[in-house]
């Protein structure tokens, strides 16, 4: 079957945030989102770009991403026929880096072919090794540490099977010590967004007491070999996140030695295609994986419950319920968390919900029409 993108339709929206998300970058209230819409037959496929407002987690930020879509990569996929949403990453890499913006066109397409097959998108990447999937939160830097307790607690009651909460120097090693006092047993992870370089290795040691699951990317965002060293004077699992952006990186990172776990997130590593690579070279070689969160809209969620339906997804993510992120989002219905701190993976074809086009565009910035 192949597939010609006749039509693309971006879309700029802004959506406020329930509450401020803090991380060793700064707060973020509200989101600044790229969405793209790719179109063939009739039938509409959708993606989300997943960058930032500012280019602070890579290089990429929301106001790079317009004309690089325009000007580079929408001209490389309108009226292309392509054998299937397979191909499409290929057509731009000679774009070098600007993997989010790719990305995001490149998750389109895989949910138009999905919709074109009449089938969900899990079943189109190859993925379905389950039916609903292990969920954890992520928690960001908070006023004090008392919020924080709280905020910990609602999100175990609401039934999330892991607890993720952002440190950076001067919010790490005493506000672990008091989270753990209060929640003994809990599954706890520590992400550090690169804060941290070696001359803090003696102070990283001290979370080796805590029993955490993995402390993430604590040193720099582009950085494999350090990472080595620190993983060999810590009994605490290192996870890479921002490190690997290609299936290549993994590679390396493993053969190192410089974690034990890695995060895949879809636009990081440019969409479905190397994410699936990503994926193959943690399964073979017994690294387990994870799928990481970028405060996503409902589209961006979605595909990221088909991509943790592939098998070596067997660490609760950070896909939580839309409802922790948005008083509204722009799929309907929107994504909920069972009691027992999972999602069910939908059926429907496509990412499986549907889109509130009232909402969605009432909520639009700007629009451009590539035809």
């Amino acid at each position: 079957m192949g597939i010609r993108v006749e039509r693309i339709i971006l879309r700029h929206i802004r959506m406020p945030l329930v509450h401020f998300f803090e991380t060793s970058f700064g707060r973020t209230f509200e989101r600044d989102i790229i969405l793209v819409e790719a179109v063939a037959d009739g039938v509409s496929g959708w993606g989300e770009v997943t960058a930032g407002e500012n280019p602070f987690y890579n290089e990429e930020w929301t106001g790079s991403i317009w004309p690089l879509l325009i000007d580079y990569v929408a001209p490389r996929i309108l009226h292309h026929t392509f054998e299937s949403a397979a191909g499409v990453a290929a057509r731009t890499a000679h774009i070098r880096g600007h993997n989010m913006a790719r990305g995001g066109m490149e998750a389109a397409v895989w949910d138009l072919e999905s919709r074109l097959k009449n089938e969900p998108l899990w079943k189109t990447i190859g993925g379905g090794a389950r039916k609903e999937i292990p969920c954890g939160v992520s928690i960001g830097i908070q006023d004090s540490v008392e919020q924080l307790l709280e905020k910990i607690e609602r999100e175990l009651s609401a039934g999330y099977q892991r607890i993720k909460m952002k440190i950076k120097p001067g919010w790490d090693v005493d506000v672990i010590r008091r989270v753990r006092e209060r929640f003994p047993e809990i599954k706890l992870m520590a992400d550090a967004n690169s804060a941290y370089t070696l001359n803090d290795l003696d102070h990283l040691k001290k979370l080796d007491e805590f029993y955490l699951m993995m402390i993430e990317q604590p040193l720099a965002h582009d950085d494999i070999i350090d990472h080595a060293v620190l993983q060999a004077a810590l009994e605490t699992p290192i996870c890479l996140d921002e490190s690997i952006r290609s299936a290549h990186h993994a590679e390396q990172a493993i053969r190192l030695k410089a974690g034990q776990i890695i995060n895949i997130k879809l636009g990081r590593v440019g969409g479905f295609a190397e994410a699936k690579r990503v994926h193959d070279v943690c399964e073979a070689n017994l690294i387990p994986v994870w799928c990481g969160g970028m405060l996503e809209s409902g589209i961006g969620r979605a595909h990221n419950i088909a991509l943790s339906t592939l098998p070596d997804f067997v660490l609760p993510g950070d896909v939580s319920a839309s409802k922790r992120y948005w008083k509204q989002d722009i799929i309907t219905p929107p994504v909920e968390v069972t009691p027992d701190g999972t999602i069910l993976v939908p059926d429907g074809p496509g990412f499986g919900f549907d889109l509130d086009l009232d909402y969605l565009e009432s909520i639009v910035l700007r629009c451009e029409r590539l035809e």
